[in-house]
């Protein structure tokens, strides 16, 4: 298979995390037989410096011209810092999103077992959880006009908009997801319930497919909007989908208090902004969570997290959120699930063995159980220092996109 791929490295620490990504695609081309173009393009602060726009036109031409687009991060403090600037680094994004038309953010929360320490609630709360939120967004307050001030410049303005289509194709979009997670899970019990099968156990109950709509009705004439439009889809297109209706603030709540209750979360552009940053603290670090967006043009994948100036250069940022969502892009771009299943496999050995970046890297924690020898050989050599002492502080970047290439390396295709 040969693709095209635009990578945007971005601002603060997304070029260090993109090369990573990129290695790491490299190592998959090479093993299953595929051949993986990089092109590269200037988008927020970094394009500022340099032509004077944060999202120029040749960064345009290739993100239409290619089947996938892999991005850093975006920010810089000298904008951040400045409130009253004309032109920043955010702009870029919006303008991407909207001249690709990007409507659809998918972002998967699930945890990983060897993390669930790392997590600020207690693992009875989190137990279970794995859940998608669905987020709109090109619509609502952050692109609705008019916006500004008064002349005076006494009084700011924002304007939130929705229209029915914009919120029917979104709904679409969360109600398709929720019936193909439920068919996975009910698959995989199906295969679990074969293989523990016996005349004392009954089969496990199956999966039902749910979508909550997060919105203000009692409150916000846009989110009643969304709770009528998303209903009438409902009981017309998806009525075997259960769909539970939540206001934002409860729904804040329950991520904290009982996050497992969620399948799809499906909400309009702020809410879904500030709901999947809070649902990343589940997994004990932001820099885990990856995620894809979808539209009119070429999908896009990027980690969720900022640009994290204080660590530019620094190499010690971690590149796993951007390496899953090279996986999400493997497997929701090009189909190809055999290779994603793979790259998701050495980022959880990672994660496993404690190959892990200074947010997450614990001291004198090491686990090769159940690894394969050659696996195994992998671990202890990133694990231990030329002394076969043990190793006194955190991985960088590069070590953790090493040891994730020769996993790629090593394993069986």
């Amino acid at each position: 298979m040969k693709k095209i791929i635009t990578l945007l490295p971005g601002d603060g620490i997304g070029p260090e995390i993109i090369e990573e990504a990129t290695k790491v695609l490299a190592a998959i081309a090479s093993k299953f037989g595929h051949t993986f173009k990089f092109q590269y393009g200037l988008i927020g602060a970094a394009a500022i410096d340099k032509c004077g726009h944060p999202y120029p036109t040749a960064t345009h031409e290739l993100c239409l011209n290619c089947h996938a687009i892999l991005f850093g991060a975006i920010g810089h403090p000298k904008y951040d810092n400045n409130p009253s600037a004309k032109i920043r680094p955010e702009q870029g994004l919006l303008k991407m999103r909207k001249e690709l038309g990007l409507y659809a953010n998918i972002r998967p929360v699930q945890l990983f077992s060897s993390l669930k320490h790392r997590s600020p609630l207690r693992e009875e709360i989190i137990k279970g959880v794995d859940l998608v939120i669905v987020r709109e967004l090109t619509g609502g307050i952050y692109f609705g006009e008019p916006r500004g001030l008064n002349q005076e410049g006494t009084i700011a303005f924002d304007t939130c908009v929705y229209s029915i289509a914009e919120v029917e194709r979104i709904a679409k979009t969360a109600f398709q997801i929720a019936l193909t997670r439920a068919a996975a899970k009910r698959e995989n019990q199906q295969a679990t319930d074969s293989l523990e099968a016996t005349d004392s156990i009954k089969p496990s109950e199956p999966f039902k497919p749910k979508v909550t709509l997060v919105d203000k009705a009692n409150v916000l004439a846009t989110s009643q909007l969304w709770r009528e439009t998303v209903k009438k889809l409902h009981e017309s297109q998806f009525p075997e989908v259960e769909l539970e209706f939540m206001f934002v603030d409860n729904a804040a709540m329950q991520l904290v208090t009982a996050p497992s209750k969620f399948d799809v979360i499906l909400t309009e552009n702020m809410f879904g902004d500030i709901l999947s940053d809070q649902a990343s603290v589940l997994t004990g670090s932001i820099g885990l969570l990856p995620s894809a967006s979808f539209g009119s043009n070429v999908p896009l994948f990027e980690p969720i997290h900022g640009s994290y100036p204080q660590a530019a250069g620094k190499n010690i940022a971690n590149p796993l959120a951007t390496i899953l969502s090279a996986a999400l892009m493997l497997r929701n771009a090009f189909g190809l699930q055999e290779e994603a299943k793979t790259l998701e496999a050495a980022c959880k050995a990672a994660i496993d063995n404690n190959i892990l970046t200074e947010d997450l890297w614990e001291p004198h924690l090491t686990n090769n159980k159940g690894q394969s020898k050659e696996k195994t050989q992998i671990i202890e050599k990133q694990a231990h220092t030329k002394n076969n002492q043990e190793r006194t502080k955190a991985y960088s970047t590069s070590e953790v996109g090493n040891f994730i290439v020769q996993f790629i390396e090593n394993s069986s295709s």
